[in-house]
């Protein structure tokens, strides 16, 4: 076309010359004192073939050189950056912006009616500043709850790594870490992501990227209200270390009367309460994986009831293990004994001395049955011998405790007693 570089130059006016080029920050690397080359009327644009300013970078250490790839009109069409073609706002494929804000794309495709269309938009954008958006997606740009869902609220640096090293994945490569391309198992053959078209991409048709990110819109999570209606108070985390109460009142106050705002820094979480349900819940709505403070995504729940969480705090589950009951709630029953169990038994008799009938299953499966040391005897014979658990607990220091209302003193004990004559 009379357009293109490599014919005629009687259209040359029409050639693109830029003194910066249109990126994201991610294109753009995290290095603020990065270094352009510039090359003007360099190549041609992949989608009208005219002639532009192309620039050539590093975004960062162990990165890969990149470069623009279409003209500044066509990304300001679209939005989108001149290299990665992604959303400038939101960082998603063309094709899902577009089915969100449902854009209908009217750009012309054939070689005559794109370099008409083409003219009238440069003539367009000559009377702005250059930063705002041209076309359909110009004025259809505003806030959207699905793109903001899915948007990236950080750069994603890994992008601009090397591409992989096709001597190392062939086991010929003698660079070793001097290799500038990456050493890494390539992905399959027959991933779809592989199969990636710029046109197809700045069209938004057949991205294999867009249906992926579409698919897992489909599935995304919903914050559903708790059933008590008596909840009015939303659990706030992921917060920034920085923040004050006055500016997390600005963020919930416009959707309703708040009672009270508990911040908790150590935890980076805060609990707002609403002083009604319908306002709460209008909060969880509209912030629920949308809300963004200071450059974090902030995550939104519904807190627990206190009635619930008390009942929970009573509740000792220490002892919840198989075939061990919970402890008794009187205060001197420690292995779930009968009242007339604890009353025939004598105020400080061991666990071992104990009737195999009096003795609780629960106590054994605490301690374990009672083994002897040798010579093997029971407590009726003269031979002394210490009595211990198969669980490794010393059953002579188990002591029945005295019935209810006895205090046991040390002269009601006589084995103790003896000893002190002795």
């Amino acid at each position: 076309m009379s357009m293109s570089k490599t014919t005629n130059t009687y259209n040359r006016q029409n050639w693109e010359d830029a003194e910066f080029p249109i990126l994201c920050q991610t294109c753009l690397g995290d290095n603020p004192y990065v270094r352009m080359i510039k090359e003007r009327f360099g190549k041609e644009c992949k989608i009208c073939t005219r002639p532009f300013t192309i620039f050539r970078w590093c975004p960062g250490a162990r990165m890969r050189f990149k470069k623009t790839e279409i003209c500044q009109t066509c990304a300001r069409l679209k939005n989108v950056c001149q290299t990665c073609l992604l959303d400038l706002e939101y960082g998603l494929p063309i094709q899902v912006r577009d089915a969100a804000l449902k854009v209908a794309d009217t750009m012309p495709q054939s070689d005559v009616n794109k370099e008409y269309y083409i003219q009238n938009i440069d003539a367009q954008l000559q009377d702005g500043d250059g930063t705002e958006a041209a076309g359909a997606v110009g004025r259809s740009l505003a806030a959207n709850e699905m793109l903001s869902k899915l948007a990236r609220t950080a750069p994603y640096y890994k992008r601009n790594r090397p591409h992989i090293c096709s001597f190392w994945v062939k086991g010929e490569c003698k660079r070793g870490e001097e290799c500038p391309y990456r050493h890494d198992k390539p992905n399959e053959p027959d991933d779809p992501l592989c199969e990636q078209n710029i046109k197809d991409r700045y069209y938004g048709r057949n991205d294999p990227v867009a249906e992926k990110i579409m698919k897992r819109a489909a599935s995304l999570p919903t914050l559903e209200p708790p059933e008590d209606r008596n909840i009015t108070t939303l659990y706030v985390g992921n917060l920034p270390e920085e923040i004050t109460e006055p500016e997390l009142r600005d963020q919930f106050y416009q959707y309703g009367e708040i009672r009270s705002i508990a911040l908790v820094p150590r935890q980076q979480c805060a609990f707002v309460q609403y002083t009604k349900r319908s306002a709460a819940e209008l909060a969880a709505e509209r912030s629920f994986n949308k809300l963004v403070i200071h450059g974090r995504k902030v995550s939104i729940k519904w807190a627990h009831s206190q009635a619930k969480q008390g009942t929970a705090a009573k509740t000792d589950r220490r002892f919840e293990v198989a075939g061990i009951p919970p402890p008794s709630a009187k205060p001197n029953d420690y292995f779930n004994l009968r009242q007339e169990q604890i009353n025939v038994m004598p105020a400080g008799m061991k666990l071992h001395q104990l009737p195999s009938n009096l003795v609780p299953a629960s106590a054994y499966q605490m301690y374990g049955q009672p083994t002897y040391a040798a010579p093997y005897s029971n407590t009726n014979s003269g031979t002394s011998a210490t009595a211990t658990s198969t669980s490794g607990v010393n059953l002579d220091s188990i002591s029945i405790p005295p019935p209810p209302g006895q205090v046991p003193y040390p002269s009601q004990d006589a084995t103790r007693m003896g000893a002190l004559k002795k």
